[in-house]
């Protein structure tokens, strides 16, 4: 651990669907074997490079950005977090690398968002993604996608609310367009989903 005052900042790249691109990996090394940081994999599925100097975050952000990078920041929307899918696991029943493409490729251009909401993909009902403790989980079934709205982690944990069943991925794209939108107004600053749940104007009915 760099215990350096002047060696304190972090830079989170961010990675749709938890997928490491091979270039990424190696850039990533070389700044970690040439600064002497810290990797860190978060439980958001980002890579986090730790303990670097002002001149070093500038430094790293210029080479990793020709490789197609993005970074964290204020206002982006947030990178769905995903279980491996129905091709390299032998209970998933939908693809959710596809659809957490589709949701990016969606909202790109969009935004700021409001802080604090996370959405989470899962391929089958096992919810290893963490979609019911997740502001918007969206979880695969033979029929399609249900989708809760609501759940939270952390000291006092949540599980979501059931908004829709079945859903096609182009009903899951609306149905989170509808839920940023409301947390949007509903936010001066930052807050979780959950505390929306049960304003009188809440978009959707428990299902």
């Amino acid at each position: 651990m760099n215990n350096d005052a002047s060696k304190q900042n972090r830079l989170t790249i961010l990675l749709p669907a938890g997928r490491l691109p091979l270039p990424v990996m190696a850039k990533a090394y070389e700044l970690a074997q040439r600064y002497g940081l810290e990797v860190y994999l978060s439980t958001l599925q980002n890579l986090r490079l730790m303990g670097l100097s002002e001149e070093q975050l500038a430094e790293a952000k210029a080479e990793l950005a020709p490789l197609g990078v993005e970074f964290k920041g204020p206002g982006k929307f947030p990178v769905p977090r995903v279980c491996i899918g129905k091709r390299d696991c032998t209970a998933g029943v939908q693809e959710p690398e596809e659809l957490s493409r589709r949701l990016l490729a969606h909202f790109q251009d969009r935004g700021p968002f409001k802080p604090k909401i996370k959405i989470a993909i899962s391929g089958c009902p096992f919810c290893c993604s963490g979609v019911k403790t997740t502001d918007i989980g969206i979880m695969g079934t033979k029929q399609g996608y249900d989708i809760y709205a609501g759940g939270k982690g952390g000291p006092n944990p949540l599980v979501g609310r059931r908004i829709a069943r079945a859903a096609d991925a182009d009903q899951v794209i609306k149905t989170v367009e509808t839920l940023l939108a409301y947390h949007d107004a509903k936010t001066p600053k930052k807050q979780r989903l959950a505390r929306l749940l049960d304003e009188p104007d809440f978009p959707f009915p428990e299902v």
